[in-house]
């Protein structure tokens, strides 16, 4: 099976060619993340935002001079963001300065500055779940699209080769995540399909009391590179969750090598020999683990929120 999917990765046509380099400027430079240097932060990365759609606008791709445009809005707040290539953001939620609960969202494949408006869509649902549930704590979400997400149809989905690229900064952005925030706010990691992988290469590293996370949840997970919860070497507690009809159930759950790469990504998450916390998602799809009024963006809030006992159980 697995030597299938490799075979089609490779014979089945991409929808999404390889597009010309989009010219747009570095990122910003910016002072070290404090309460107290997070407008200026915000400030330089709309700058940027507004830069990178004016050099997009000229050379003629109005799609990507619209993007920025869109995230150059005064409204808008940007911890990062580079307009190059298939491009990156970290996008705030909420007040983060005094937020004493944080959670920060990890994409899956398929997620660019091009796609970025489906990935801000869960981040602003997860918000305004938490806001709903509970109005008076100090809450903020975080949309960290800061690697270059694998394409679906690609064998570099198959493999964690982006995932290791990507967790290092992941931890990078968990240190500069403390300093924002005072380092007195509980992080939460919520993971997404090919983001799972990523956040299990990173747990092992994200233990020491400024780079921390209280807990890791992963949804849609088609495997952590780990057999088992001890095997992402992590103090947070772990959860997963899976919808009644995400496609993700049919992936195989193994790891192996092929043609010289290792292949797949080992245990299901959901199988209790891997020891996490599952949570009940509903009967949605791959896409939906997010959808207002689902069992499983309910039972999200509540992780972010600390009330673990409050989550329902599959």
């Amino acid at each position: 099976m697995l030597s299938a999917l490799v075979t089609g990765a490779i014979v089945i046509p991409l929808s999404a060619a390889a597009r010309p380099e989009i010219p747009a400027p570095p990122p910003a430079t910016l002072a070290p993340l404090t309460p107290a240097t997070l407008d200026e932060a915000y400030a330089a990365n709309r700058a940027d935002a507004a830069e990178a759609s004016r050099m997009a606008a000229a050379d003629g791709d109005d799609r990507r001079a619209a993007v920025g445009r869109a995230m150059a809005d005064p409204d808008r707040d940007f911890l990062a963001f580079d307009g190059r290539g298939s491009g990156q953001a970290t996008e705030v939620f909420g007040d983060l300065a005094h937020a004493d609960r944080v959670a920060v969202l990890v994409p899956g494949s398929d997620t660019t500055l091009d796609t970025y408006d489906r990935f801000r869509a869960t981040a602003l649902n997860l918000h305004r779940q938490l806001t709903r549930d509970a109005p008076n704590s100090r809450t903020a979400v975080v949309s960290w699209l800061g690697y270059a997400t694998p394409r679906t149809v690609s064998t570099t989905v198959l493999t964690a080769t982006r995932a290791d690229q990507a967790a290092p900064h992941l931890r990078e952005f968990i240190r500069r995540l403390h300093t924002a925030t005072g380092g007195g706010a509980h992080i939460t990691l919520v993971c997404h399909s090919y983001g799972t992988v990523v956040c299990g290469r990173a747990a092992p590293t994200l233990t020491t009391p400024d780079l921390a996370v209280s807990d890791i949840a992963l949804v849609g997970s088609p495997g952590t590179g780990a057999d088992s919860v001890a095997g992402l070497h992590t103090r947070a507690r772990v959860w997963a969750a899976r919808g009644a009809d995400d496609w993700v159930a049919d992936v195989p759950h193994v790891s192996a090598d092929l043609f010289g790469t290792t292949v797949g990504f080992g245990t299901d998450p959901m199988a209790p020999a891997f020891g996490a916390h599952v949570f009940a998602a509903g009967d949605g799809g791959h896409s939906d683990y997010f959808s207002p009024g689902s069992a499983s963006l309910a039972n999200l809030a509540r992780i972010v929120l600390g009330d673990g006992s409050e989550v329902t159980h599959a």
